[in-house]
């Protein structure tokens, strides 16, 4: 029986999202230039022409490995909520994304320290200078509401918090104490102590609802628990 147009949508997706993650898994394992096309998609379990199919070549493959982790941290750039709850949503919302994406944390670290894939990684931050530039706004309008005296230092040194989490947790996994580095950044900005533990699933691609703050951060704020 012919698959559906439907069907067939759905498989082409499947395996473009099989390429994206093999990718994602082999660039972290060994680099860019260590993982080959044809490892790629002996790993996906798929033709080696549909990774020209999907995405062009193996810089574009590179390239959209890139877009996903900004897409992932951007994702939770903008929450709901007073600005007591805003931020630990922030926060949390960071942190899940760092936990959930270890190979594309350090597959990116990896280009990033790679000469011959800069040029693509300053064209996809150039992609997303438009995301960037507003969650980096909306961070600022946080501390603003917050009553900071310089929200903008204070957005730069909360980003420059987590980035430092971020590399720690690329590069020791399940032995770095995310939770408790978590919650330790909670006390510095004077939120109430979360309750339960980070939920550690896939986070939701930009557009989809995100995840709110701890019980306890919403009761502080006033919010609805």
């Amino acid at each position: 029986m012919a698959r559906s147009d439907e069907q067939n949508r759905v498989a082409r997706e499947k395996a473009r999202e099989n390429i994206l993650q093999a990718a994602i898994m082999l660039f972290a394992e060994r680099g860019v230039a260590g993982a080959s096309i044809a490892e790629i998609t002996s790993r996906a379990g798929v033709a080696q022409g549909l990774v020209n199919y999907h995405f062009g070549g193996k810089d574009q493959l590179v390239s959209a490995v890139i877009d996903r982790w900004f897409d992932t941290l951007l994702s939770f750039a903008r929450v709901e909520g007073g600005p007591d709850e805003a931020l630990a949503s922030v926060i949390d919302g960071a942190l899940m994304a760092t936990a959930f994406a270890v190979p594309l944390q350090r597959a990116v670290l990896a280009m990033q320290q790679q000469p011959a894939t800069h040029r693509l990684f300053a064209e996809s931050e150039q992609r997303h200078a438009e995301g960037v530039a507003a969650a980096e706004d909306a961070v600022r309008d946080l501390f603003r509401a917050r009553g900071a005296a310089d929200p903008a230092l204070e957005e730069v040194m909360l980003r420059s918090v987590l980035e430092g989490v971020f590399v720690k947790f690329a590069v020791f996994g399940d032995t770095y104490p995310l939770e408790d580095a978590r919650r330790w950044v909670h006390r510095l900005y004077g939120l109430p102590e979360p309750q339960d533990p980070l939920p550690l699933s896939a986070p939701p691609r930009r557009g989809e609802p995100r995840p709110r703050a701890s019980g306890a951060a919403r009761a502080e704020a006033g919010g609805p628990l």
